[in-house]
């Protein structure tokens, strides 16, 4: 059982909730992997501006239809006027990692702390890491020190920590191969497991699936290789959930709005008990060829059709998620002060 919320913690928390204490946000804080696929897809070069105007119209369209956004504060601070009243998490780690260094060590943003990204607005504080609990113990130990610090630092401005961590193949192996899936639960649940843990003072978890889809026999998603029938990986999603008592959210990865559906349908099927999304591509990511090739106009008008269609299916999909507040023994929000 999670300990007690301290008052900035729970405001910060009903701040990127729905009524139903579902955290059902969008997440615009992509940056370079953004800019490159504008790049590709223009067949020229792109520019902040363009990855302030793409994260304004994203945030302006889609946070009609969200309890949160998630921005960076490098690009994304002009979208903050254009959330709608929607909670906010700002990211405060640096894009990427450090591809000539073993071990894809994190990096946090040189000019910004948790105390400057809670008076630029911030509700909760979001920080990514690429985690395997398969990795070589010093590389680990170095990201648990890590997290560590970033925890403390949340609770002495009082603001809630979510923490993202993405997997990866320790042996070097590719994450998109049928061996990295038959892999990835024990990466996904062992990382819950260790996250989890008290001393780290994260408030919810932001987690994989643990599943790779389209190896999952016997979904639309399949592509013909197995890695798991559909009985072993409903047992993944309840095996991982298992692993952990703070509340936890699933991120889209990347996939496609259908495949991202199809998962969270999944983990319903498995009686997870999730606490909401944090959702990006897979609402806007159709949306990047439009501005890149047609603009500003043609890509807002994607948004306003296709867009907010994207994010109804995944909302309606968080018919089966479980409010964050009963992983603290309480009925309703009202109950913890």
């Amino acid at each position: 059982m999670p300990t007690s919320l301290t008052p900035g913690k729970l405001a910060g928390l009903k701040a990127v909730s729905n009524a139903h204490g579902i955290i059902a946000a969008a997440a615009m804080d992509q940056r370079g992997s953004l800019q490159k696929s504008l790049a590709t897809a223009r067949g020229a070069s792109s520019d902040a501006h363009d990855l302030e105007e793409f994260k304004t119209l994203v945030t302006s369209v889609l946070t009609r239809h969200a309890s949160a956004i998630l921005l960076d504060p490098e690009y994304g601070m002009s979208a903050i006027r254009h959330r709608n009243d929607a909670g906010l998490l700002l990211a405060y780690e640096k894009t990427g990692y450090d591809s000539a260094t073993p071990g894809r060590l994190p990096d946090l943003l040189d000019l910004w702390s948790v105390q400057r990204l809670r008076a630029a607005g911030a509700d909760c504080v979001k920080v990514l890491l690429y985690y395997t609990p398969f990795e070589k113990t010093a590389i680990n130990d170095l990201k648990h020190a890590w997290i560590e610090r970033i925890g403390d630092e949340c609770r002495a401005n009082d603001i809630p920590f979510f923490l993202e961590f993405v997997g990866y193949d320790a042996e070097g192996g590719d994450e998109k191969s049928l061996a990295y899936a038959r892999k990835k639960p024990s990466i996904v649940s062992g990382s819950m497991a260790e996250f989890g843990k008290d001393h780290y003072n994260i408030d919810v978890l932001k987690v994989e699936v643990p599943v790779e889809m389209s190896f999952v026999e016997g979904t639309h998603t399949y592509g013909g290789e197995r890695a798991y029938t559909r009985p072993e990986a409903i047992e993944h999603f309840r095996n991982a959930e298992q692993m952990t008592h703070k509340p936890f959210i699933y991120l889209s990865a990347g996939v496609s709005n259908a495949v991202f559906v199809e998962t969270l349908g999944l983990a319903a099927e498995a009686g997870t008990q999730f606490n909401g999304v944090l959702c990006g591509r897979a609402t806007w990511k159709d949306g990047i060829a439009v501005y890149a090739k047609q603009g500003p106009t043609a890509f807002e008008d994607w948004l306003n059709t296709k867009g907010v269609e994207n994010i109804q299916n995944v909302n309606k999909a968080l018919e089966a998620a479980s409010p964050w507040y009963l992983k603290f023994g309480v009925n309703s929000m009202d109950e913890l002060g």
